[in-house]
């Protein structure tokens, strides 16, 4: 019996070495691309029944500390003020104090955190809005667009000439824009591979020169589940495996897309999406730390379950976007 207590005990701790090392062994990511904060403001445009509550740099750096992440980029939800859904007499006041909110609290963890400008880009001050971001240390980096919340139909040839002076005014101020690219879901807009190719043939080429980052692997998460963002996800990442020039700036975010129960198919298809696309151009982001959505620690977790192997993680992992160098 004693012999036999021995050899439990070498072997637990045998187990305990190697699940360290194994711990020990994974890659950490450089940096969260996609993070949001929330001000007073926020929380009460979106109500009770949005369910937010108070996120400010503070927690969120807390929140990396705890996946060892050193960076993070905190995307401004300025352009909520801008949704059709609301209408308010002083809109632009409100845009202008919480971008200027989400710069403040990236300047509280300088070298850490950066924050990027938010608006409606349909909206007719969007570029007036953009010019004055880019004047601003705390939030020339780049723009944060959300066309689901604006409500964008790149159908319409109206929204996509508007766009696409958005685009231009960005390129041309060297300031990066981050795309949630899937149309509203709530009025049903068309999403699929035709609005893939006009995003690909009209608006990036009048951004040649600044990243463009898709967030959600083009769709919205939590999950993966979504046909029509599955079918744009396609168009693009075929477009980047085939090396189109509209894809040389292009990257892609993978926040909230892979959850702990990823089906095995669907993570089959992540991973042979993320392939397509090159690793190279692949960055982590966890998106909003509020109610169901997992955390930095835990949404990395769930990302290394998808069947990559361990270069291609430590690449996605070692990413950090230029606009952040």
């Amino acid at each position: 019996m004693r012999i036999h207590a021995r050899c439990l005990a070498a072997l637990a701790a045998l187990f305990l070495m190697m699940a360290a090392r194994a711990a020990a062994s994974e890659p950490v990511p450089a940096g969260d691309f996609h993070q949001h904060v929330f001000s007073a403001q926020a929380i009460a445009l979106a109500g009770p029944s949005a369910g937010l509550q108070p996120l400010d740099a503070k927690d969120v750096v807390a929140l990396l500390d705890a996946a060892g992440i050193r960076k993070g980029v905190l995307l401004s939800t300025a352009y909520m003020f801008g949704s059709p859904r609301f209408q308010l007499s002083d809109e632009l006041a409100r845009v202008r104090a919480e971008n200027d909110w989400t710069a403040a609290q990236a300047a509280r963890y300088p070298g850490r955190l950066i924050a990027l400008c938010g608006f409606n880009p349909l909206k007719a001050y969007a570029l007036a809005e953009l010019k004055r971001c880019a004047g601003l240390p705390g939030l020339k980096h780049g723009i944060k667009l959300h066309f689901g919340n604006a409500d964008v139909q790149l159908d319409d040839p109206a929204h996509v000439e508007k766009l696409r002076r958005v685009f231009a005014a960005a390129n041309a101020a060297r300031m990066a824009i981050v795309v949630h690219l899937r149309a509203n879901i709530r009025n049903g807009r068309p999403y699929g591979a035709a609005q893939a190719r006009i995003f690909l043939d009209r608006l990036m080429p009048a951004a040649p020169d600044v990243v463009v980052q898709v967030a959600h692997l083009a769709g919205s998460g939590p999950g993966f589940d979504d046909p029509p963002a599955r079918a744009v996800l396609a168009t693009l990442a075929q477009a980047a495996e085939r090396r189109e020039a509209g894809t040389r700036n292009l990257w892609f975010d993978v926040a909230s897309i892979v959850t702990p129960d990823i089906a095995p198919a669907d993570a089959a298809e992540v991973a042979r999406r993320i392939r397509q696309i090159g690793t190279a151009h692949v960055l982590y982001g966890t998106d909003s730390a509020q109610g169901g959505n997992l955390r930095p620690r835990d949404a990395w977790a769930a990302f290394l379950r998808l069947p990559l192997d361990d270069a291609e993680f430590r690449q996605i992992a070692a990413n950090v976007p230029p606009y952040f160098r």
